[in-house]
């Protein structure tokens, strides 16, 4: 995709001329005689790069550079050239200072450079943003199911006990874990992670207790385990319903004696590490079913953290929608509809705290720059509601008003578009207008 470059100088000759320079310098380049006209353009692209003249008719040029700067890089044109103007304008924000005529290779020269720059800016944020989201943020709620989990950590974090959390997959496990680490007095060495149900049972063990050479097949070298890396620290093991019995055997050797042997090794190691475990299964059906070892379970049952599932703190879904809003906008304002945040709340949420954070990342991105997120900008939710409708009531209904529950119900799935919720409806436009008026469902 061509980069795109705005000329704003009033010299109706100089402003086309430079534009057919960059233009064969193979740039999308436009032109604008004024800041009206540029204002114009701004609302509907965003150039890489802009050159405002020091003299505009309609506007002041070091204020739009005050202003323009933080989101684009400005370079600023003038007839009449002097050091003073120059260096204020630089403070004001503006990346170069350039006085008419402009040679042609110094201009590419400047294009250049500050495409280049500003490409290495966008890739930084980037990456900034990737690496901000795979990260765990912090707990967010006010729910009394919350304020329960909250209360469990402030009492366990300042211990060195081992703490068991449940709970369904994307409510935050690791999370609390998280939080459990900062509380604690481990929290100046990184908390390390590990996937129980992602590794085969040699490889577990081989990451987990570390290897000795020779251990296995391709064990060239000693290889340091995560327990050993967590020295000092807090060891989070997720999943640890997905062991296998061999592997739970030897963490419960390490729970009640805090020591270890390396696969394949012979000397006994000490563990100085803290034990955080979590499981979207529940571990005392699966010791009674014989699937996990009961005294391992009993050993982690000590003090379990239960995170409750995102349906049962509806009370927390706007706090939580408004937090990764936050997050994922950066900086531009965005605001759920009333009736985007009626659809959220009203959702059950089977993927739970992860399931929310991914569609109002998506719901973010769909919205552009209208700033209003809408019903139809969470696609996902509202076809998965749509295939689920249900019409409830505490009596046996009459057919105007079953009638009257599904017309409102669709409308809402749609919101409020009622050329949508004609179309699902199978009925005409006409019609619809109709049945809304007779069962007073209008604004």
């Amino acid at each position: 995709m061509k980069k795109q470059v705005l000329i704003v100088d009033d010299d109706r000759v100089f402003n086309q001329l430079l534009v057919e320079q960059i233009a064969d310098l193979g740039l999308d380049c436009m032109g604008a005689l004024n800041w009206k006209e540029a204002s114009q353009i701004l609302l509907e692209t965003e150039p890489d790069l802009i050159f405002l003249d020091l003299k505009l008719p309609d506007a002041d040029t070091p204020k739009l550079v005050e202003t323009l700067s933080a989101q684009y890089p400005i370079v600023v044109l003038t007839g009449y050239g002097s050091i003073r103007n120059a260096v204020s304008l630089i403070q004001a924000g503006a990346v170069e200072y350039l006085t008419k005529p402009v040679g042609l290779d110094e201009l590419e020269i400047i294009i250049r450079r500050e495409l280049d720059r500003a490409e290495l800016r966008s890739r930084n944020a980037f990456y900034r943003r990737q690496l901000e989201s795979r990260r765990p943020g912090p707990l967010v709620g006010n729910s009394p199911a919350m304020h329960e989990v909250f209360d469990l950590i402030e009492a366990v974090a300042p211990t060195d006990a081992t703490v068991l959390i449940q709970g369904e997959s994307g409510t935050g496990k690791e999370m609390v874990a998280q939080a459990l680490h900062r509380s604690s007095a481990r929290h100046g060495r990184e908390m390390v992670t590990v996937d129980g149900g992602t590794l085969q049972e040699t490889l577990f063990e081989s990451e987990i207790f570390g290897h000795e050479r020779g251990a296995f097949t391709g064990a060239d070298r000693q290889k340091k385990g995560l327990i050993e890396e967590a020295e000092g620290s807090t060891l989070f093991l997720d999943e640890i319903g997905e062991t296998s019995p061999a592997i739970q055997a030897k963490l419960l050797r390490v729970l009640e004696t805090n020591s270890f042997r390396r696969l394949g090794g012979t000397r006994t190691l000490r563990a100085d590490v803290r034990f955080v475990v979590a499981s979207n299964r529940e571990l005392g059906d699966m010791s009674e079913a014989g699937s996990f070892r009961s005294d391992l379970y009993f050993r982690l049952a000590s003090f379990v953290i239960r995170v409750p599932p995102l349906r049962e703190r509806r009370d927390d879904i706007p706090l939580l929608a408004e937090h990764f809003l936050q997050r994922f906008a950066r900086g531009i304002e965005r605001k759920l509809t009333p009736d985007a945040l009626r659809l959220l709340t009203d959702y059950d949420w089977p993927g739970n705290v992860r399931e929310l954070r991914n569609l109002v990342e998506r719901a973010v991105i769909l919205a552009g720059r209208d700033g209003r997120i809408r019903p139809e900008h969470f696609g996902p939710l509202v076809a998965r509601r749509a295939d689920a409708v249900v019409l409830a009531f505490d009596h046996e209904p009459g057919l105007d008003e079953i009638e009257k529950d599904h017309l409102r119900r669709t409308l809402l799935r749609h919101g409020g578009n009622r050329a949508k919720a004609a179309a699902v409806l199978g009925i005409s436009e006409r019609n619809i207008y109709r049945l809304i008026r007779k069962h007073d469902l209008g604004d």
